[in-house]
């Protein structure tokens, strides 16, 4: 039997716009990891600190996190099509910013506006691909394109920033946007159809700013703290600042009637076990690869090529575990398997917390990569899947949106708390920096394990169940 033509028409009218949001899904991935390898040469560049520096990979998570959730809002109130051009322009303005950034601080500044332009373009990018395919089969080949693109590109990120940094110079990690991002600009105007005008609820402006100055002031005081010569007054108003800021959030929240996160939400206690563990876990993944990277070009004295294809072992071993997760879910169940994924990851921290800097990689750094990425595949998605424990369709979107944010903000946050302390000579008490900020990132884990098997036997969770017919 033929297809009609019309029928043919719609299928390339959706897949063809999907391609090209697959591309900005791309790039924002890519540059949660691309500075990672660049990170020595920025800092010889501006000559600047280890503590500093970690503004540069702070400032895009911490942006894009906190701004995560009232960009579905602007998204709903202005137009799924307006702000997805409005956060893919700013993205790519930003990076052209970042690329020509003449200090540090410039630079930081880009990041910041490269986080917000992820904040407003990808629930955008995400509500567009929910309405262009309303059929449950073709949205999740589409949802599965768009997290597989979202895979490739985090990976990718080590591998690029290597090749980039050591043939051109670290900006074109940043410059090299500028083209992609133009396409997509282009494409959307071109393919996707104009914004349907529609009211919707007011944003929550109030709580969107206090949820992302929170740890902005938090990382600023810890970073400070860390100083050679800290300016304890400054650090220590940052921090109270930072605590500040939490509360008026939630006594702002408990009183708007459109919330950002209803406070109802939090009473169910295995999501907030959950979110608290994915805090950590990112907290102790992203310290990691920042550690890793450091020890690669300066312990190792590798070039950026040679420690951008060292994490390849790692890749392999996230595209292999991914492929295992769903059936290891299955038979040991959510608590069990983000229980594993922990152990697993305090394992593989534990392993980079004793390398030696004159052994050969198979024998000393892939063994802990393996294990982290096998931790960090086991756990994320199991954490994930109880993150969403007991939701309904009224929160299901709140959910998401909220493990997002603590994904992202942990991440953040344990490189600045953690590296800062490491790296402060008054703060570590004289102990080798990365002993001290591994050892850190594996407390914290250790802590959320804790929290999951605290966790009376009717809260843990077993593997989810197929709705029976």
């Amino acid at each position: 039997m033929s297809v009609p033509a019309h029928a043919t028409t719609l299928s390339r009218s959706r897949w063809v716009p999907l391609v090209f949001l697959a591309v900005l899904q791309l790039l924002i991935a890519v540059d949660v990891t691309v500075v990672n390898i660049a990170l020595p040469a920025i800092r010889d560049s501006f000559d600047v600190d280890t503590r500093q520096l970690t503004w540069v990979v702070t400032g895009y998570t911490i942006m894009g996190g906190g701004l995560l959730m009232v960009g579905g809002r602007v998204a709903d109130l202005f137009g799924r099509r307006r702000t997805l051009l409005l956060g893919a322009f700013l993205f790519g303005a930003s990076s052209l910013a970042a690329g020509l950034a003449p200090n540090l601080e410039l630079l930081v500044l880009a990041r910041f506006g490269q986080g917000a332009g992820e904040a407003l373009s990808l629930p955008a990018a995400m509500s567009l691909i929910a309405l262009l395919f309303p059929e449950p089969t073709a949205r999740s080949k589409a949802l599965s394109v768009w997290a597989s693109v979202a895979s490739v590109g985090l990976v990718l990120g080590f591998l690029l920033s290597g090749v980039i940094t050591q043939l051109f110079s670290w900006r074109w990690i940043f410059l090299i946007n500028i083209p992609l991002v133009s396409l997509v600009l282009v494409a959307v105007l071109l393919l996707v159809k104009k914004d349907e005008t529609s009211d919707r609820a007011p944003i929550n402006l109030p709580g969107a700013l206090l949820f992302t100055a929170a740890p902005l002031l938090l990382i600023f005081g810890v970073i400070e703290l860390g100083e050679d010569e800290p300016r304890l007054s400054l650090a220590l108003g940052s921090l109270l600042a930072a605590a500040a800021c939490a509360a008026a959030f939630v006594a702002v929240e408990r009183r708007t009637p459109q919330p950002l996160v209803p406070l109802t939400f939090f009473r169910n206690r295995v999501r907030m076990v959950a979110n608290g563990a994915t805090v950590l876990l990112s907290a102790a993944l992203s310290t990691s690869f920042f550690l890793l990277t450091m020890h690669l070009q300066e312990e190792r004295d590798l070039s950026p090529i040679e420690a951008g294809l060292s994490f390849l072992p790692l890749a392999v071993s996230l595209i292999l575990a991914s492929t295992l997760v769903p059936r290891l879910i299955e038979r040991i169940g959510i608590t069990g398997a983000a229980v594993l994924g922990m152990v697993l990851a305090v394992l593989g921290i534990g392993c980079f917390a004793l390398l030696p800097s004159d052994d050969s990689l198979v024998t000393s750094v892939f063994p802990g990569m393996i294990l982290l990425a096998c931790g960090m595949v086991t756990g994320l998605v199991a954490l994930q899947n109880a993150a969403l424990h007991a939701v309904t369709e009224a929160d299901a979107g709140v959910a998401s949106g909220v493990q997002r944010c603590a994904d992202q903000l942990g991440g953040a946050s344990g490189i600045a708390v953690y590296v800062s302390v490491g790296f402060s000579p008054h703060l570590s008490g004289g102990w080798d920096p990365f002993t001290v900020a591994y050892g850190l990132a594996a407390a914290g884990l250790i802590a959320a394990v804790v929290a999951f098997l605290a966790m009376s036997p009717r809260r843990r969770l077993a593997a989810p169940q197929e709705p029976q017919d």
